[in-house]
């Protein structure tokens, strides 16, 4: 027997010690996914959610067919960015995804609460069990690219999503601060641990614009986002800014008409997957 590299992905044995690979679920059996890119960060606070929910917005844009799962099961707040408060329905066959007024489809724990506002005080196992769920047992009807909204750090439920998606690659988010090279080092490497490729960062809260002048105000000091994705060999994906517009789009349930092009980047290397 050869010895073992650990590249799981390319390797056709069913040894012990297989990669989480193994671990990998199997969609609902009417689902048909073509590339699921996971949305992530080191800490909470970043942004992930706004990022998500305008990948998901900028690729249906594009003409393609998206879809949110909410993995973040007890910060759960996709379905207010979109404005969506009609509670998810289900059949014998399945779950159903609720969907956007432009056609996104979503599913999250407050689709399914009889209150929006009721607290999920779950222990870390039914968490996990919850978002495996959302992926089994909702019938996610041909999506081109489903964008995975994670609970910050690395504990059970990001690695359940990592172990149980077929994860085509995963966005970190940051913000500007020093102490982000530390976190952006963990995701990174758990990353690594779970042979899922890293697309790139994108920067949240990179600057305010002046809207008198023009002028960028970086609030948080000089990014860092260019010096720590060089010595990860990553691409920056974008850097969007503080904009009220966006924080009251996010209120208001409109995040589907925002305008901006920050995310560009970030859409076109996802969109290299397909």
């Amino acid at each position: 027997m050869s010895e073992c590299n650990h590249d799981c992905h390319n390797c056709q044995s069913d040894c012990a010690s297989r990669s989480p690979e193994s671990l990998l679920e199997k969609p609902h059996a009417l689902s048909r996914i073509q590339n699921v890119i996971g949305v992530v960060s080191g800490k909470g606070g970043v942004g992930k959610s706004l990022v998500t929910s305008m990948m998901a917005v900028l690729l249906n844009r594009r003409g393609q067919h998206t879809a949110v799962l909410d993995a973040d099961i007890t910060g759960p707040s996709i379905p207010k960015c979109f404005g969506l408060h009609t509670r998810a329905t289900g059949s014998e066959e399945g779950l159903y995804p609720v969907t956007t007024k432009t056609g996104i489809d979503v599913m999250s724990i407050n689709l399914l609460l009889d209150s929006e506002n009721s607290p999920v005080v779950w222990r870390g196992p039914i968490l996990a069990g919850a978002v495996k769920q959302f992926w089994s047992d909702v019938i996610w009807k041909d999506v081109d690219y489903m964008f995975v909204d994670m609970p910050p750090g690395t504990g059970d439920v990001p690695l359940t999503v990592f172990q149980s998606l077929p994860l085509s690659g995963i966005i970190i988010v940051t913000s500007p601060q020093e102490l982000v090279s530390m976190i952006v080092e963990k995701a990174v490497n758990m990353a690594k641990m779970m042979n899922v490729p890293v697309l790139g960062l994108v920067e949240n809260m990179s600057y305010v614009q002046c809207p008198d002048c023009g002028k960028k105000i970086r609030l948080y000091g000089e990014s860092h986002v260019d010096e720590i994705a060089a010595s990860y060999g990553l691409p920056v994906l974008g850097r969007m800014p503080i904009d009220p517009a966006i924080a009251s789009a996010c209120d208001k349930g409109e995040i589907e008409d925002f305008t901006g092009d920050w995310l560009n980047d970030a859409a076109d290397a996802v969109m290299l997957l397909k």
